[in-house]
């Protein structure tokens, strides 16, 4: 099995509704993901996929979140915006754009440097 990863990083705003403190208001954060795919298999030039290609996909999916109020963009204008649920929709969202053997492994989602959720289906 291989395994391949890349960061990406995009600037965005938030607030979490029905938050019972400070982050119930509108605030900010410099967003870090880490997009790890897999494959069993390589390509016919010897990758699981063009790291260009991968990060290509991956803007695909966030680009519309970055500089932007993610609770003005669907599903997060009724979905509470939480790092679990960002990170799942992303997971998902560049799922669905992979190439045929190539899958979604993990997404990393860093809210802060300190604070990061993991998912993985």
């Amino acid at each position: 099995m291989y395994f391949l990863a890349i960061d990406l990083n995009l600037a965005g705003a938030h607030q979490l509704r029905n938050y019972p403190g400070a982050c119930s208001l509108l605030h900010g954060h410099n967003w870090k993901l880490k997009v790890e795919v897999r494959s069993e298999r390589l390509n016919e030039l010897g990758m699981v996929i063009d790291f260009k290609d991968l990060s290509d996909i991956c803007w695909q999916a966030v680009g519309a979140f970055d500089h932007r109020f993610f609770n003005e963009i669907p599903p997060f204008d009724v979905l509470n915006p939480t790092a679990e649920n960002l990170a799942r929709f992303f997971y998902q969202e560049i799922g669905r754009l992979l190439p045929a053997g190539v899958a979604m492994h993990d997404l990393y989602l860093w809210e802060t440097e300190k604070y990061q959720v993991r998912f993985r289906e």
